[in-house]
């Protein structure tokens, strides 16, 4: 145990570290996990907690959550890094943990970063695991499936652990304000609207906002036995001149809606604009590469199929690299779609079939295009008739895929833009044959 100096006091240490939770019920987020009646708090409230893999972003409370299970659950906790040790440090650790079990004590191993370990050095867990010497968590911000490799992955529940949501953060500054073990014993004056704002800076990241929100309240303003801070520090503190959302989010909207417009509008200058503009104020290119993606489809679809794979590509590169190298990616994609032909034929069929589908949720599927896997489905005429247009010269058969009611029912109408002016061509083909052999 690494042992403090006369020097060290609580103050010194870092807001973050000040505040990390002590007890499940301090945690902040990740409801669907350790709500009252969750899976994960059951196992842990129950000390049957086994190896698992946590998996989420930076700053959601995976080595918290960790800590927390390990006082819970009165064993040895061991915190491991997977930058610093090798396959060495490794079995050191894992033999003490077998001494340990030997005397009937419980040793959980938290690997942080797990997906920096190589396999050879995964696999050195793996007899350790087995024969339930240590209780091995895992700490990744990268997708395990791919990470992890299969032997040890198998033997570990993956918890997904999602991105704090803005008002369980500004809830959390405001525990920091007043806690005793952040700024509790001082008075500081921040307003709801700058917590927002740090909020959403943070991106999901707990750590960030409380690191953002201490460096705030120290170089604030004094007034007597008062701090204040301003939307100026605040400005400050995060580098940018960060557009300060309203509570209600109205300016993240419209800054969203101005990207979304300008790119319908083809206008791949007020696009990257305004993508800039989201960038430069914090917003996370993750969200912009997601709604850019929607837009391929939405705004663009079958005119130019190329747009939903540009922008795909930009969503991974932006998971890949992200800030600040990723904004020349979401710049490709917004000034592709910017100059690509338009068509919501898609979007405008999906709305049609939906509102068919909403109010007749009780149409029978066609007993000819019914699965019949059993003798008796097979008695009861499904898949009776079938016709399997590969079989045919034309690839096309005249069979009835929708229900009797919906006979003759139209919700596709490409356009005449782009690569669509094919599909329309062939479609007319494929209508004017049925048609003929109907």
């Amino acid at each position: 145990m690494e042992q403090g100096t006369l020097f060290e006091t609580v103050e010194s240490e870092p807001l973050a570290a000040r505040l990390r939770p002590k007890t499940l019920d301090e945690f902040c987020g990740q409801k669907h996990l350790l709500g009252e009646g969750k899976v994960l708090r059951r196992l842990i409230e129950g000390d049957k907690v086994g190896s698992m893999i946590f998996w989420g972003p930076p700053g959601v409370g995976k080595t918290t959550l960790a800590r927390i299970i390990a006082h819970r659950t009165k064993a040895n906790f061991i915190d491991f890094s997977a930058v610093t040790s090798g396959i060495k440090e490794i079995k050191q650790v894992m033999e003490q943990a077998d001494k340990a079990r030997r005397f009937g004590e419980k040793t959980i191993l938290f690997v942080d970063e797990i997906h920096r370990f190589n396999k050879a050095q995964q696999d050195a867990f793996l007899p350790y695991v087995e024969k339930g010497s240590i209780i091995l968590i895992g700490a990744t911000t990268e997708n395990p499936s791919f990470e992890v490799n299969g032997a040890l992955l198998s033997r570990c529940k993956v918890f997904v652990l999602q991105a704090l949501k803005t008002e369980e953060l500004v809830g959390l500054l405001r525990r920091a304000i007043t806690d005793e073990r952040g700024f509790g014993r001082q008075k500081v004056e921040i307003s709801d609207e700058l917590l927002e704002a740090i909020a959403n800076f943070a991106n999901g990241d707990a750590r960030s906002a409380l690191s953002t929100l201490e460096m705030a309240i120290l170089n604030g303003e004094v007034t007597g036995d008062k701090t204040v801070v301003t939307k100026e520090m605040v400005e400050q503190c995060t580098l940018k001149k960060s557009l300060l959302y309203d509570k209600s989010g109205e300016e993240h909207y419209n800054l969203i809606s101005a990207l979304h417009k300008s790119m319908r509008n083809s206008d791949p200058d007020a696009a990257v604009y305004w993508l800039a503009r989201m960038l430069e104020a914090g917003e996370d290119p993750i969200y912009i590469a997601r709604r850019v993606t929607r837009f391929a489809s939405e705004d663009i679809g079958l005119a130019d199929p190329r747009a939903l794979e540009i922008s795909v590509a930009a969503y991974q590169a932006c998971h890949l690299i992200g800030m600040p190298e990723c904004t020349v990616h979401l710049t490709e994609a917004v000034v592709y779609m910017s100059i690509a032909p338009k068509s919501n034929a898609l979007y405008m069929a999906y709305n049609m079939a939906k509102r068919d589908a909403l109010t007749m949720l009780s149409e029978p599927v066609p007993l000819v295009i019914r699965n019949a896997p059993t003798k008796l489905m097979k008695e009861l005429d499904y898949g009776k008739g079938y016709q399997y247009a590969h079989d045919t010269e034309e690839k096309l058969t005249n069979m009835q895929c929708l229900p009797d009611s919906l006979k003759g029912r139209e919700y596709y109408f490409p356009t005449d833009e782009g690569v669509e002016a094919r599909f329309k061509a062939r479609l007319e083909e494929i209508k004017m044959w049925k048609k003929n052999n109907s």
